[in-house]
């Protein structure tokens, strides 16, 4: 079952992150990615060296044919850099029908360090788009800038800090904990008022860790598309990208990317212990 994923972010043009990483994820989990460009970044493995932004209303342009022509079953929206480009998005968003997926990857910064989302756009993003997201999955610092709270790096302070992000609008919530120290990685998944599931394993010791935000959102867009409950898109999500990182192909002389090619059967995997590690997303 394939399951069309249109993808609303940048481009990586070293291939590990962004949309370059969004289509690999999708088609990897036998779905099909479309794709409306948000941005041009020239970057590698060591760092993002500049940002090029697409106008707003090209930007919806590119939403709106691949909607009407080609259509949609889940939408993943990744870096939307401005508060014109957020509401841009959002405006299409709200032309949808309710019920359709859509998850959320508030990007704001590479794990090079440099800073992809202005300012004044993160007070756009909680205004238009956390109410329309069927899964949130912002890493620490962007929950923390979402939040505008320090978030405690224990267990019960990130359940907290999911519970409140879902108390924003986003139906679920995946808080990503690869920016803790320490050798176990943990990620928490809550509802409206609701604590789902704590993933907690060891971490992967690799510097291969580039795009894993994208790749992870992706792999869970594309498992709502095919009809899984988020829960199971989660899982499965999380064990494409395990094995993504564990063959990872060693590129690049900084923070290489992970192997988007590996297998996970469409329908397989989710109920297995399915972990993640060495990520910092």
């Amino acid at each position: 079952m394939e399951g069309r994923v249109l993808i609303v972010a940048g481009s990586d043009s070293g291939g590990g992150a962004g949309i370059q990483a969004d289509i690999k994820s999708v088609t990897a989990l036998g779905g099909y990615a479309a794709t409306a460009v948000t941005a041009l970044t020239a970057q590698n493995t060591t760092g993002v060296y500049g940002v090029v932004g697409v106008e707003p209303a090209f930007i919806q342009q590119q939403m709106r044919l691949v909607i009407e022509d080609i259509g949609v079953d889940a939408v993943k929206t990744g870096m939307l850099h401005s508060a014109p480009v957020i509401e841009a998005v959002a405006e299409v968003l709200a032309e949808l029908e309710s019920a359709l997926p859509v998850v959320v990857d508030p990007v704001m910064v590479a794990q090079s360090g440099a800073s992809l989302l202005e300012a004044e756009a993160v007070t756009a993003l909680r205004e238009h788009l956390l109410s329309r997201a069927t899964v949130l999955t912002p890493n620490l610092p962007e929950a923390e800038a979402l939040l505008g709270a320090e978030i405690p790096e224990t267990r019960d302070g990130m359940v907290s800090a999911a519970l409140a992000l879902a108390g924003l609008g986003p139906a679920a919530v995946l808080l990503k904990g690869g920016h803790m120290a320490g050798g176990t990685l943990r990620d928490v998944l809550a509802g409206a008022g609701e604590l789902l599931e704590v993933f907690e394993e060891p971490r992967i010791d690799t510097v291969h860790t580039h795009g894993t935000g994208c790749t992870l959102a992706s792999a869970i867009a594309t498992g709502l598309a095919q009809g899984l409950e988020v829960s199971a898109a989660v899982r499965r999500a999380r064990r494409y990208l395990r094995l993504a990182i564990e063959k990872n192909p060693g590129l690049g002389r900084g923070q290489g990317p992970v192997n988007h090619g590996v297998t996970v059967a469409p329908f397989d995997g989710f109920a297995d212990p399915d972990v993640h590690g060495g990520r910092n997303d």
